[in-house]
């Protein structure tokens, strides 16, 4: 429902009257129309444009602006800009104490201004027509404001944010910069432009969502990047028990307004939807909320918590199995430290629950082909991601795990395309160290360093960047260095087992044996009392030239499912092992024989 035809409870809680000039915003707020116009361009505040109108043909809601006023504006008593403040115009033309001469000087200055002046106006009239705008082929959902004056309401804008995306990336004409990396620029200090050149995109859509009772109002604005136009703006009025529908709704819009081809398999993907209660879509974003903060292991905990009440709540409701299959896969990586056999089961479960309700769940498909790779099924992965890619073309996570696949077969040359081609889809999400460790399978272990080295100049404190940075220097013979930068990584991932086992690995090779064997015997005990991947004991035996314990730690990582060996037919650290008979059957014991 498109303004104009409001749901009426919703017109009487959230809107008294628009202010349909800068004029009337600026009265509102008390302030002069240069003042506003700066505050709507620098400090975000809520402006919409009325629909193929010039720039300056603007409209406000009160209820949004006070909720902006309170929550991101500035102080109510700031007062107006020395610059904002006119001169009388007699002052102007000629103070009172100028002379004959001093007046008859500035006369002759403003004459020649006004030749000037007209001499502009009549280029300006005469100019070439301009050229037609330029296409849009990328795009930018910025995080929706949540102007409800209620923090907590956060996980509602975001969760809109989170859905736009989704939705309109399922469209093979139009790049879709992640919600991950869209997440950065929740509250900017940047203009539009900045941000679009950034984020190398042709548009940029801003919004805002306000939420009262079960009652939403959405905003949604189209702005070129380039030239900060404002081309499309709509606002939305809903009950919260249709937000799917809205979600829907806004991004068929869009779709429609940077006039992107839409097939007709597209098309109806966009506009699918089905009513779902409140409360369990609350449960959903609350769950989606929590999962995106971080992925600690408390976190992704909780967010399986609220995933789970939306599925009591309504057991068809598809998006919150997706949820868990994430969660679950999130809470059984090396950082998380829950054994495989108890997360793996549980994503398949969830993820072909999801599919079995919503077949076009492109994020569903990734998450099963990526458990069905860690459980040896190369077949069945490659299948998923390839339907994933199918319903989400421009989704830079799947073409990252369709690269570790390629490289798990020895396809390395293909895996370092699709892991670049990520990458350019989406920079923010796959990091250099992504790259890195697609580089350090091929043995291009110099690469492999310098994309490292060129992720952690961006973020110095990530563990993850760090153990991609460690591995390679250690391939590279350098493990003195590799040394240094792992014991970070292990402080960082709080001793994680995969950290260590590579530290002690790079121990060894630096002669510190006395400090491997120290950290190996900890790992010991830490396995008596819990569960520790065995990768990490192969990791470490490899390391310290240990070939028979290196083999029976092989041996319960066949049993466990190790994700050390998907990689067995690359992985530099098995390269002096490679010709054992042992390992041969290893290699076809994995099924890539």
């Amino acid at each position: 429902m498109a303004e104009g035809s409001v749901d009426t409870t919703l017109s009487k809680n959230l809107t008294g009257r628009r202010l349909e000039s800068w004029k009337e915003i600026a009265a509102y707020l008390n302030r002069d129309v240069t003042t506003v116009q700066r505050w709507e361009k620098r400090e975000g505040m809520p402006v919409h444009r009325h629909l193929h109108e010039k720039r300056g043909s603007v409209y406000a809601v009160p209820e949004e602006l006070d909720a902006w006023r309170q929550t991101r504006g500035p102080r109510a008593d700031e007062p107006p800009d020395k610059s904002e403040m006119e001169a009388p115009i007699s002052e102007t033309i000629a103070p009172a104490n100028t002379t004959p001469r001093s007046r008859l000087w500035m006369l002759t200055a403003m004459a020649a201004s006004i030749v000037v002046l007209a001499a502009a106006y009549i280029a300006f009239r005469h100019r070439p027509a301009s050229q037609p705008a330029a296409p849009i082929r990328s795009l930018a959902v910025l995080p929706l404001r949540n102007l409800s004056g209620d923090p907590s309401q956060d996980y509602l804008a975001d969760g809109f944010t989170e859905a736009l995306i989704d939705r309109l990336a399922g469209i093979h004409d139009l790049r879709v910069i992640s919600y991950t990396s869209v997440m950065r620029f929740k509250n900017p200090q940047l203009s539009v432009p900045e941000i679009a050149r950034m984020l190398g995109v042709d548009a940029v859509v801003e919004g805002s969502v306000i939420r009262d009772g079960t009652h939403i109002r959405v905003t949604a604005q189209l702005i070129r990047g380039a030239t900060d136009e404002h081309f499309w703006s709509e606002t939305y009025d809903r009950e919260l028990s249709n937000a799917l529908a809205l979600e829907s709704e806004i991004a068929q819009a869009i779709a429609e307004k940077v006039e992107v081809t839409v097939s007709g398999e597209e098309h109806r993907r966009l506009a699918a939807v089905r009513p779902t209660a409140p409360e369990v879509y609350e449960n959903y974003l609350k769950g989606r909320f929590v999962l995106e903060q971080g992925k600690s292991k408390a976190g992704i905990e909780e967010s399986i918590d609220d995933f789970n009440a939306a599925i009591r709540q309504d057991s068809t409701f598809a998006l919150a199995y997706l949820g868990l299959a994430q969660a679950y896969t999130a809470l059984g990586t090396v950082f998380a430290g829950t054994p495989p056999a108890e997360t793996r089961p549980k994503v398949i479960a969830a993820a072909q629950k999801a599919l079995a309700l919503d077949p076009d769940l492109a994020q569903a498909h990734s998450a099963l082909a990526n458990v069905l790779q860690q459980e040896w099924d190369w077949a069945g992965a490659e299948a998923e991601y390839k339907r994933a890619l199918e319903l989400a073309p421009n989704d830079a996570s799947t073409y990252a795990g369709y690269a570790l696949w390629l490289s798990c077969e020895g396809r390395t040359d293909e895996a370092v395309t699709w892991i670049r081609k990520a990458r350019e889809l989406d920079p923010t999400v796959i990091t250099g160290g992504s790259v890195s460790w697609i580089l350090f399978q091929a043995h291009r272990y110099e690469d492999a360093i310098r994309e490292a080295r060129s992720a952690l100049a961006l973020q110095p404190d990530n563990a993850t960047d760090m153990l991609a940075l460690g591995f390679a220097l250690d391939a590279n013979h350098q493990p003195g260095e590799a040394v240094v930068v792992l014991q970070k990584a292990f402080a960082l991932s709080k001793g994680s087992p995969a950290v260590a086992g590579v530290l002690i690995r790079a121990y060894a090779l630096a002669g510190r044996r006395s400090d491997a064997l120290k950290l190996l015997a900890d790992l010991k005990q830490r396995q008596s009392a819990g569960y520790v991947p065995s990768g990490a004991f192969v990791n470490a035996y490899l390391g310290l030239g240990e070939t028979e314990q290196a083999f029976a730690a092989l041996e319960q990582a066949v049993q466990e499912k190790s994700n050390i060996l998907q990689f067995v037919k690359t992985h530099p650290y098995f390269d002096p092992i490679r010709s054992d008979p042992r390992f041969r059957d290893l290699v076809r014991r994995v099924g890539l024989g």
